[in-house]
């Protein structure tokens, strides 16, 4: 919080190369902070970090309405083409350290691409890489970010029926993270009305752990 009318709220994006983790940053923040573009390696070499503008009619708390600002931490892939996965934990852990070290962090977005199949290898290597970045209490604070579901429903799935016919692999995540997950229609992802959805299921999930945040330190520091 920085005033009684006002709430802040911190993410970072994580995942794969292609995932479109920039491109779900800049929808959440309603903006083209990030770059974003299709390539194939890996677009993002280091950590930047977006600030929204003041959003209004998005939360009420106590009975009144906040004005609410969005803060994302984009990070480079992993594993990435050009960097090893030390280099990768070493450079996200102490951007997350400098830019949430002191407010916290309220969610970590595990960027994941709805048209594609997790495979077991993929979601383990995740999760060891979240396990290290977060601690013990990854699962609290993470969610999972389905990005172009707007394939998903060309196919003719629901996203009912998407997760009905979802590989074991993707549901064991899913149910790790207490099924906080939201399905990102790329298509629509820049309409206003669209991206209030999305934070507001952000905000449930971060109302549903008692708005907690994650304290974040460089170990090295």
């Amino acid at each position: 919080m920085t005033d009684s009318n006002e709430m802040t709220i911190n993410l970072v994006v994580l995942g794969r190369t292609q995932t479109g983790k920039s491109a779900a940053g800049n929808s959440l923040l309603g903006s083209s902070d990030f770059e974003s573009r299709w390539s194939p390696t890996s677009v993002t070499t280091c950590c930047s970090l977006g600030r929204s503008c003041r959003i209004s009619g998005i939360i009420r708390r106590q009975g009144c309405e906040l004005a609410l600002r969005v803060q994302v931490l984009d990070t480079p892939s992993y594993p990435h083409r050009g960097l090893s996965k030390e280099q990768v934990k070493d450079t996200v852990r102490s951007a997350l350290s400098r830019h949430f070290g002191e407010e916290g962090l309220h969610l970590a977005l595990l960027v994941l691409r709805a048209d594609l199949p997790l495979c077991p290898d993929e979601s383990s290597h995740t999760i060891q890489f979240i396990q290290e970045l977060l601690g013990p209490t990854w699962k609290d604070f993470t969610a999972v970010l389905l990005t172009h579901a707007d394939k998903a429903e060309e196919a003719g799935f629901s996203e009912e029926a998407y997760l009905h016919s979802a590989s074991s692999t993707l549901l064991s995540l899913l149910s790790s993270v207490q099924h906080k997950y939201i399905f990102l229609d790329n298509q629509k992802s820049i309409i206003k009305e669209e991206r209030a959805i999305v934070l507001r299921k952000l905000l449930n999930f971060i109302i549903q752990n008692n708005y907690r945040v994650l304290l974040l330190k460089h170990s090295k520091e």
